[in-house]
């Protein structure tokens, strides 16, 4: 298998996302990728949900100054619902004579597409600057539809209230956890490991779940510190991001807040953050997640051997011991052997024939010789010139 097989080939990525998972999986997979698929939420039915039936009367009922459409698929939805509930034509009607103010060109198309014209929309796609464009308006006295698309928005509804305004929210789908947390359990396991490279969020009650089956796990401080470190957290947008950004981990966000735009970031970033080049013994070598490409073949590595090879990578060239070594192995082969040690800070550390094992599983995965060579009672190295490097582990 070549690295032409894309861009994201060697990588694994974690997918939390509820709705559209199947077309940002086949995104990532068509570049390469190994998809983690771990949904954190599910979407709460629209035709059970009496708060929205009371919020679409509530709009009909008495006149509005403004509305505020967030999201295409949401405004679509509320309209399809609204016609079940026989509701439509009233709910038309009504905005009809209402100033509308549209977050994105996806909220525009859906209030044209029913007959309608928005008023004003943000280049920036933002929800706060259709926040402050409203704040620069008398609002006392007026009433304002808020739709909302599976999240509370109260940063945005209570400055509108504090200004003065009666504000209907329209909670146009709502988020739960999923019945099933186990995949999502998993993906965070597999976080703090270091056996996947990234997790893609593409809204923020997904990372809110996330962090919540962490913490209900004892991971939530491990996960963070993940994050923080070699896992990319590759956010739609920075809504979805805020959480995250609240606790130190930097985010990757694409430039519009769109599944297409995300893929092409992660693309841009996880490579260039996770990739680690090196040229051992006139072999070109570069380390991935879960793989190496050498010479341009791509050629999967299990966790304890790959766990070896990055930590000969970080001084390529020098004698790496059997003792260090063992401090890097993945908590899974610890203490299989009879005599198993204990690391500083408490846990278990595996013994030398561990290491050994792995490293003839490297070089066995490697498919070459002499590119890990044993230095006879200090450890191992990799063949090469040290600092001839190139990346990041």
């Amino acid at each position: 298998m070549s690295t032409e097989s894309g861009p994201l080939a060697g990588f694994a990525v974690g997918v939390t996302a509820a709705r559209r998972h199947e077309e940002l999986a086949a995104l990532l997979e068509r570049r390469g990728a190994r998809v983690v698929y771990a949904p954190a939420i599910r979407l709460v039915p629209l035709s059970d949900d009496a708060e929205l039936l009371h919020s679409t009367n509530d709009c009909i009922a008495q006149p509005l100054d403004y509305a505020v459409v967030t999201t295409g698929i949401g405004f679509r939805a509320w309209l399809e619902t609204a016609d079940g509930w026989g509701l439509r034509d009233a709910l038309i009607d009504r905005l009809a004579g209402v100033r509308i103010l549209a977050r994105g060109p996806k909220a525009r198309g859906a209030i044209r597409s029913a007959g309608l014209q928005e008023e004003w929309s943000p280049e920036s796609e933002s929800c706060t600057e259709v926040l402050n464009h409203l704040l620069t308006q008398d609002l006392r006295g007026t009433r304002i539809a808020v739709q909302l698309y599976g999240e509370p928005l109260p940063e945005f509804t209570d400055a509108l209230r504090r200004a003065g305004a009666e504000v209907i929210e329209v909670p146009v789908y709502r988020w739960s956890r999923t019945d099933d947390s186990t995949p999502l359990r998993r993906l965070v396991g597999q976080a703090v490991a270091g056996t996947v490279d990234a997790i893609a969020f593409t809204s923020a009650p997904a990372v809110a779940a996330t962090l919540a089956v962490a913490a209900e796990d004892g991971l939530e401080h491990a996960l963070v510190e993940a994050l923080r470190g070699n896992v990319v957290a590759a956010c739609v947008g920075p809504v979805t991001a805020q959480s995250l950004t609240e606790r130190g981990v930097p985010t990757v966000q694409p430039e519009r807040a769109r599944i297409g735009a995300l893929v092409r970031a992660i693309v841009s970033d996880l490579p260039e953050r996770r990739a680690r080049r090196i040229e051992v013994r006139g072999h070109a070598l570069e380390l991935r997640g879960h793989a190496v490409v050498l010479d341009g073949q791509l050629r999967p590595i299990a966790p304890a051997p790959m766990a070896i090879l990055r930590a000969l990578a970080r001084r390529p060239g020098h004698v790496v011991s059997r003792a260090e070594l063992c401090g890097v192995l993945p908590s899974r082969v610890v203490g299989n052997g009879t005599g198993a040690a204990w690391a500083r800070d408490g846990r278990p550390q595996a013994d030398e024939h561990a290491v050994e094992m792995a490293v003839a599983r490297l070089r066995r995965g490697l498919g070459r010789t002499g590119i890990v060579e044993t230095v006879v009672k200090r450890g191992y190295r990799l063949a090469c010139e040290p600092l001839r490097v190139e990346g990041a582990l």
